[in-house]
C-alpha cells in the first residue's frame, strides 16, 4: 500500500479527498492536516464534516498535524493538497524541497513552464516535466497539478474532438455553489439568483486549456494554437458543473461523427478512472446536474445537445466539480504517479 496524507484536510475538497480515500484499494491514508488551531485536535474534532456518508471511522480518529515539513512522516510517499492557494504558494514548493511528492488541487503554480498541469486520460505524458522541475529546482520531490473545476469538465471534451481540427473554442458555464466552498456564495447572495461573474475562472479556463491541450516536447509544454474564451456563471445547484460549449473546428463534422468521437474518448486501467470517459446521450435535456453528476461514480464527464450550427458545434458537457473537478482529479494523478514510478 502506498501511504498518503492530505493538506487541508478540513475543508470542503479536504473532507472530500477524505472521502474518497476511504477504503481506497492502493491508498493509505495515514496523515491529516490542516491549520494550526486544529493542530493536535483529532479529525473528528477538527472537521465540520458536511459530506452525506459519514466520517471515516480510521480517518476520524487522526491526530491533526500541522501543515509543514516537519510535522509530516518522511514514510509518506504522497500528499494529496486540499490547501488554499495563498497558503498552497507558500508551503507546497517547502515540502517538495523537503522530499515528498505532492498531487494538488491548489490553483497557485499550474501555468508555471515546469510544472505538470495534467489530466491522465488527455496529457499524462507530461509528468515527465517532473525531470525538467527536479532539474530546475533542485528538489527530491515533485508538484502536480490538475485543472481548475470548469476547466476539467471541458477539456477532455475538447481533447477527443481535436480530430477535427481544433481552432476556436467559447464556452459559458453554470458553476454550482460548492465550488465555491462552505462560505463562499451566501444563501441571500445565490437563491432565486445567478451571478454572472466568478473571479478568476475565466483566465483558469482559457490558459489552463490550452496548457493540457498543448504538446510536451521533451523540455517544456508547447500550448495549443486554439483560442479559448469563457464566460464563467454562479447558479443555485449544489454540486455538478454545466457548460455549454461553442467549438470551431477545421473540418465540418456531423453531430453523429462528434457523439462518436466524445464517446470514444481513451480511459485508463486506474483505480479511480472511469469507463466510459465521457457519457453521451441523445436526449436534448441531458446531462443535467441533479441526474448526471455522479455518472462514473463522480468521475466521469456527460455530454449531449449536440448540433451543429454556422460557425460549428454546439454541445453541453456536466462534471461533479468537487469528485472529478478536485479531489478525485489529483487522486486519479495520484495513482497515475504511483503506476508509472514517480512515488
Amino acid at each position: 500500500m502506498t501511504t498518503v496524507g492530505v493538506l487541508g484536510a478540513t475543508g470542503a475538497v479536504g473532507q472530500r479527498f477524505v472521502q474518497l480515500l476511504d477504503d481506497h484499494g492502493e491508498f493509505d491514508l495515514s496523515v491529516v492536516t490542516a491549520s494550526p488551531s486544529s493542530a493536535g485536535d483529532s479529525y473528528r474534532e477538527a472537521a465540520n464534516w458536511g459530506l452525506d456518508t459519514p466520517i471515516p471511522e480510521e480517518t476520524a480518529d487522526l491526530t491533526v498535524r500541522a501543515t509543514d515539513p516537519g510535522a509530516i512522516p518522511d514514510d509518506t510517499d504522497l500528499l494529496f493538497s486540499a490547501l488554499p492557494s495563498d497558503v498552497g504558494a507558500a508551503v507546497e514548493p517547502e515540502l517538495c524541497e523537503a522530499g515528498f511528492v505532492v498531487s494538488s488541487n491548489a490553483s497557485n503554480e499550474r501555468r508555471a513552464d515546469d510544472v505538470p498541469l495534467v489530466i491522465p486520460e488527455v496529457n499524462a505524458d507530461h509528468l515527465d516535466l517532473i525531470d525538467v522541475q527536479r532539474d530546475q529546482r533542485g528538489w527530491d520531490g515533485a508538484l502536480v497539478k490538475n485543472p481548475n473545476c470548469s476547466t476539467i469538465t471541458m477539456v477532455p471534451t475538447l481533447a477527443a474532438l481535436d480530430e477535427f481540427g481544433l481552432e476556436r473554442v467559447h464556452v459559458s458555464t453554470l458553476q454550482a455553489v460548492s465550488g465555491a466552498g462552505y462560505s463562499g456564495v451566501t444563501s441571500m447572495e445565490i437563491l432565486d439568483n445567478v451571478v454572472p461573474h466568478i473571479g478568476g475562472e475565466e483566465e483558469k479556463m482559457e490558459t489552463e486549456s490550452r496548457k493540457l491541450l498543448g504538446e510536451f516536447t521533451g523540455t517544456e509544454v508547447d500550448d495549443h494554437d486554439a483560442v479559448v474564451s469563457a464566460s464563467c456563471n454562479r447558479v443555485p445547484t449544489l454540486d455538478g458543473h454545466l457548460e455549454n460549449v461553442f467549438v470551431e473546428t477545421r473540418d465540418d463534422p456531423a453531430p453523429e461523427d462528434v457523439a462518436a468521437a466524445l464517446a470514444d474518448a481513451p480511459t485508463l486501467d486506474l483505480p479511480s478512472a472511469p469507463d466510459p470517459l465521457i457519457e453521451v446521450f441523445e436526449d436534448p435535456e441531458r446531462p443535467q446536474p441533479r441526474l448526471d453528476r455522479m455518472r462514473g461514480d463522480g468521475m466521469a464527464i456527460a455530454a449531449g445537445g449536440i448540433q451543429t450550427t454556422d460557425t460549428g458545434i454546439q454541445y453541453n458537457c456536466l462534471a461533479h466539480n468537487t469528485i472529478r473537478g478536485a479531489a478525485g482529479a489529483s487522486i486519479l494523478n495520484g495513482e497515475l504517479l504511483a503506476r508509472d514510478g514517480w512515488l
